[in-house]
């Protein structure tokens, strides 16, 4: 027989696998969905659960607006859901999942009134809907191409009849309650939509604000000839709305005469002005007091008179808590036609309501003032200046940049506008939600507060919208305009929709409505319709209660922190109007996608304070990518999921494109693993072939104990929702524990003993075990490759038809995972004795290497390390000898043996092969 080792390559046990190494997940991803589709998956995968009567698990979809591409935070959230619902579905739940979009609303309405302007209100919402089904299927599209299961083929939207219909039902108990009104107060308005907006609508941005000093001369000489009381304001164009001063009833006040001194000239006037502002008005004015004349409390001034600076009116001085002593005077300027609590104040007060703007920001007739009659509030600042330091009562001015809420979609600066709306009162609704935010798992626990404060501090909601793409606000008006807000009114009108869709409103005359739902001929609908966050709000009515597969509560709702002035709000409110009880048992809130660079320099705080979450406008600026249609067509989905599993949701998740380039290193891992389990599965069948534990060598049965913390510790993660532990978790077992240990020092029993041997059986029965588990764990977020492993290892079905693995009883650690770990610390030893060797190039390999170990006489691993055939494997060396010391000491040399030409080791020869490559052949 020759020595030439090549003859010998057809005798040895070489992997063989159909699994490649490259995944190609760009080119093959979409081959498996259509697969999973043709196959109807999903609906296997649901029906094999209802069969068992298994337990249901409801993770109701907040719905993404359907306009535009996906982007990804929208994957992000997406993904984090499905990684919920497949390894619920493997846990053993039913898990039946419906899609869902948002689809009426102002952004929309916006894009289809620019493309084609002058349209008739039935024809914008023709063309909205054509739009919002447009994005939809784009959208659907990229959720399923990143492997998300569920019902795609019946989700729910919002422009349903019959969800358009549950949308006014659900209104409908509300006015059953008693929680919807009618009244002109001041909401948030945007000049550039013409439209009031919702909390949730408005975003906050910085804004340069010309600030004044006025002065109200009072019109009662009781604290003295010629005082006035000093204002101080942020919005000079409220000014002609003004009707009251505000005071806090228990601040000191100080009564005084006031003197400035500018270009030579000194003016001399009587104020009144907090006592603890004193400084503060001097440093902003220049008016510096001489001489107090008294000091009272601000109770002393409620009732007073006082007269308007420019405009024939006078301002009545109230008492109010709200007043502070931050800034300013400590009398505050009061209109109640364009501030929340300006509004409250003057309905205590009898102060009245004076809003003299229309829809664009324009003044209107009633201002007062003719040359402001059409003018833009904010181009009249100036003017209202001017006309101040005319007449003397402005007192001193300057330009501050501050935080000021604008609107979402137009980015115009709002304005506090008193409009007649229609509103819900939370009165009852607030105290019940509070009360029910209480019994909700809040993940993580921060969102508590943080729901529980927006609930406490929100005002009544105005839910109300100009605008044409939405659901009608179900009120008419009687004969003497008086709204006819009636719930059997709502039901009714919800039943026409549900049967002949909401168009019918804005289609059909007034005349015509009412003869359909039995009301007089004379009465006018309304031709508003509801906040767009009613319709979301709704969906647990409108799905979780309709849907046969669902049922309510829902066990999670899962969105990013935004949610919680959002959908996490809005569904709560109308699920305790509806039911009086949460929507959702549990909450998980996730943080927003930033900008990686962003993030960098915020932590080496270099971004003065600057937010750094990435949106779709700075991305398109920055020229980085933000759809996800990007990275799962360049990286594949799978890259893209493996990006979520990697991330912390709790806190804001970093993103780029240097991060997907990264995560490719774990996934080439993953998969290489994977590929080289079902390698050394090739020929074996576990029904026959399996080695039980106990007859397993060392290392094997290490490796089964191994697999049985790795499986503990994955299905706590999963059920705890933190994916980044499991994914941490199943990367060091493949790189650590398999390929850095197990694999390596296996290969050579794997290759060249005989292929029915006890070692080589009980490697594939551990190997077997190992890849049916790690594709099983690994499935929920590695969707497609595990699936294709899956199949190539010649398993029935689909991996996600299957259920997660249990760790069998038998694998517990035991002694032998102590043994292991010591003789790792040994192997640490030899390996840096090796080491040396190797760089003083006494010998190039550790295969080479001859071992003196010296260890203590009583030493654990003593008798085991006397077997040459274990040493020699464990340590992949060519020969150990023992020696006794106090501590572990290695010494290593080249060794006399000469190198088998099969099996590659450094052994005895027998005669041409070695003892174990003889019997082999």
């Amino acid at each position: 027989m020759s020595a030439n080792s090549s003859n010998y390559k057809d005798t040895l046990s070489l992997p063989h696998t159909t699994f490649p190494m490259r995944g190609d997940l760009v080119k093959n991803e979409p081959k498996r969905l259509d697969k999973w589709e043709r196959n109807h998956l999903y609906t296997k995968i649901q029906k094999r659960r209802i069969d068992e009567k298994a337990p249901r698990y409801i993770l109701h979809d907040g719905p993404p607006f359907a306009n535009g591409d996906v982007h990804m935070g929208t994957a992000l959230n997406k993904v984090l859901k499905d990684l919920v619902l497949k390894s619920k579905t493997m846990a053993g739940f039913e898990t039946p999942f419906i899609p869902g979009w948002d689809c009426h609303g102002l952004p929309i309405e916006f894009k289809v009134v620019q493309a084609a302007r002058d349209l008739e209100p039935a024809e914008i919402r023709r063309r909205c809907v054509d739009f919002a089904k447009g994005w939809i299927e784009t959208q659907k599209s990229s959720f399923r191409r990143l492997g998300v299961f569920g019902d795609w083929e019946n989700p729910y939207l919002t422009l349903d009849p019959a969800y358009e219909a549950d949308i006014v039902r659900t209104f409908a108990a509300l006015i059953d309650k008693g929680n919807v009104y009618q009244s002109k107060k001041p909401v948030q308005w945007s000049y550039g939509a013409h439209t009031a907006l919702a909390e949730a609508e408005v975003e906050y941005m910085d804004k340069k604000s010309i600030t004044l000093f006025v002065e109200f001369p009072l019109l009662s000489d009781q604290f003295g000839e010629g005082v006035s009381m000093a204002i101080w304001t942020t919005t000079p164009w409220t000014l002609p709305a003004n009707l009251g001063i505000a005071v806090h009833p228990l601040f000191d006040y100080v009564v005084g005469e006031f003197e400035k001194t500018a270009n030579e000239q000194t003016v001399s006037k009587k104020f009144v002005i907090a006592k603890d502002l004193l400084e503060q008005f001097a440093d902003k004015t220049g008016f510096v007091l001489k001489n107090k004349l008294q000091e009272v409390k601000g109770s002393a001034f409620e009732g007073l008179e006082a007269q308007h600076p420019f405009i024939n009116r006078t301002s009545k001085v109230i008492n109010a808590n709200f007043v502070t002593t931050e800034t300013g005077t400590g009398a505050v300027h009061i209109a109640p036609g364009h501030g929340a609590d300006d509004y409250v104040a003057g309905q205590q007060n009898g102060l009245g309501v004076l809003s003299p703007v229309d829809d664009e920001g324009k003044f209107t007739e009633e201002v007062g003032i003719p040359e402001f009659v059409g003018e833009h509030v904010f181009d009249c600042n100036v003017p209202i200046i001017k006309i101040l330091a005319g007449k003397g009562h402005l007192l001193g001015k300057e330009t501050i940049t501050h935080s000021y809420p604008h609107c979402w979609r137009s980015k115009t600066p709002i304005i506090f506008r008193a409009v007649e709306q229609f509103f819900i009162s939370l009165d009852g609704l607030r105290e019940k939600a509070l009360e029910e935010i209480d019994k909700v798992n809040w993940l993580p626990s921060w969102g508590r507060n943080r729901i529980h404060g927006t609930v406490e501090a929100r005002p009544d909601w105005c839910v109300s919208r100009q605008r044409t793409w939405g659901v009608p606000v179900p009120v008419f008006f009687d004969d003497n305009g008086e709204a006819v807000i009636d719930a059997e009114l709502a039901r009714n009108i919800a039943a026409l929709i549900e049967s002949e869709g909401s168009n019918i409103w804005f289609e059909k005359t007034d005349e015509e409505l009412c003869e359909r739902l039995g009301l007089p001929k004379t009465y006018k609908k309304c031709r508003d319709t509801l906040d767009v966050w009613i319709d979301s709000g709704s969906s647990s009515v409108a799905v979780v209660d309709r849907r046969p597969e669902l049922e309510g509560p829902a066990d999670l709702y899962l969105e990013a922190t935004d949610q919680h002035r959002g959908w996490f709000q809005s569904s709560l409110m109308l699920s305790v109007g509806a039911r009086d009880a949460a929507p959702y048992k549990a909450v998980l809130t996730h943080g927003f996608v930033v900008d990686q660079d962003k993030l960098k320099a915020k932590k080496a705080g270099k971004t003065n304070g600057e937010s750094t979450k990435l949106s779709k406008s700075e991305a398109e600026k920055s020229g980085k990518p933000i759809d996800a249609a990007y990275y799962y067509n360049k990286y594949g989905a799978d890259i893209v999921r493996l990006w979520v599993s990697s991330v912390d949701w709790q806190t804001e998740v970093p993103f780029g494109e240097d991060l997907f380039k990264q995560i490719a290193e774990p996934y080439r891992r993953l998969r290489n693993t994977l590929r080289i389990l079902l390698g050394n599965m090739d020929g074996f069948n576990p029904a026959t072939d399996a080695v039980a534990k106990a007859d397993m060598p060392l290392l094997d049965q290490w490796v089964l104990e191994q697999l049985h913390g790795v499986i503990g510790e994955c299905a706590k993660a999963y059920e705890a929702f933190e994916f980044r532990k499991v994914f941490n978790t199943l990367n060091q077992f493949c790189a650590n524990d398999l390929s850095a240990i197990y694999i390596d020092a296996t290969k050579d029993r794997m290759y060249c003993d005989s292929a029915d041997s006890v070692r080589r059986r009980a490697t594939q029965t551990v190997m077997h075990e190992v890849f049916s588990s790690l594709a099983r764990l690994l499935a929920p977020i590695l969707a497609y490759t595990t699936d294709e492993a899956w199949e190539h290892a010649g398993f029935e079905g689909s991996v996600h038809q299957q259920d997660f693995p249990t760790a069998k009883e038998e694998w517990a650690p035991s002694e032998v995972s102590e043994k292991v770990t010591e003789l790792l610390n040994l192997r640490g030893i030899i390996q840096t004795a090796i080491e040396e060797q190797i760089q003083a190039k006494a010998f190039n390999k550790n295969n080479e290497a001859d071992v003196t170990l010296s260890l203590p006489a009583d030493h654990s691993c003593r008798s085991l390390l006397e077997d040459r055939d274990f040493a020699t494997e464990f340590f992949i060396i060519a020969g150990l000898q023992l020696d006794t010391a106090d501590e572990a000491v290695a010494t290593a040399k080249k060794t006399e043996f000469c190198m088998c030409p099969r099996c590659r080791r450094y052994e005895p020869i027998k005669d041409v092969l070695c003892e174990r490559c003889e019997a082999a052949l």
